[in-house]
């Protein structure tokens, strides 16, 4: 995976919590961009890892009618 970064010339997207954990583990990880809904659902995957620790930035926000919001962080 971290040869498909380095020689991407167009920003990758990773999607479902399982891979993103593990790119987010390995540093890979430049930004998150996460919807959160106003629903609590439980017994699913969480939408990010339980074992890994990164530091984050907010650098958008965005609330939508509906109650949902976008959060875009820069992983620091």
């Amino acid at each position: 995976m971290r040869g498909l970064k380095a020689t991407a010339d167009k920003d990758l997207l990773v999607g479902g919590p399982n891979l993103a954990a593990q790119a987010l583990a390995a540093g890979l990880v430049d930004e998150l961009a996460l919807f959160v809904w106003p629903i609590i659902l439980g017994g699913h995957n969480p939408a990010l890892p339980t074992d890994t620790r990164a530091d984050l930035e907010l650098i958008e926000e965005h609330r939508f009618g509906s109650g949902v919001v976008h959060l875009r962080y820069h992983v620091r």
